[in-house]
């Protein structure tokens, strides 16, 4: 994997001034708190009626999908993505429930970006995790230990 630059950090910082954005801010927290469908049915009655909530759930699912898009697509490094945030994986948990019926409404691809980011980005919390655990059981640093071992291997 290719190491970070500064315009990975330079994109990374600009989104998350997006999400600081007031309007953004809004949905991302009725998103994550107050909003519970059943089902896709339930969103879809309301979906495109500009209401607030319409608004808010399109924002939150456009916003991620937007980032996923970007991080899957190399335009933003993987690895410093995900050691900043997890929000993209409680999103999609609130998506899981209702996802199969939007895309069977919508398109089949509807929320595609954000699945693979989220599988991703959990293989790596996996990874970097049992790597950090390791470390403290053996006294080295896992990243250390890791270079110490490709710089032995040649």
């Amino acid at each position: 994997m290719r190491k970070p630059t500064h315009a990975d950090a330079e994109l990374l910082l600009r989104l998350y001034d997006l999400r600081r954005e007031p309007e953004l801010r809004r949905a991302r927290t009725w998103f994550l708190s107050e909003f519970k469908p059943r089902g896709w049915d339930e969103i879809g009655a309301a979906y495109l009626s500009h209401s607030d909530e319409d608004r808010w759930f399109r924002q939150t699912t456009a916003y991620w999908e937007m980032v996923a898009t970007l991080v899957n697509r190399d335009l933003i490094h993987a690895e410093l993505f995900f050691d900043h945030t997890g929000e993209d994986i409680q999103v999609w948990e609130h998506c899981k429930p209702w996802i199969a019926g939007a895309r069977a409404a919508l398109r089949p691809t509807y929320l595609v970006q954000l699945e693979r980011l989220v599988n991703d980005h959990q293989a790596y919390r996996a990874r970097t995790n049992a790597e950090a655990l390791a470390g403290r059981r053996g006294g080295a640093r896992p990243r250390a230990a890791a270079r110490r071992a490709r710089t032995r291997r040649g």
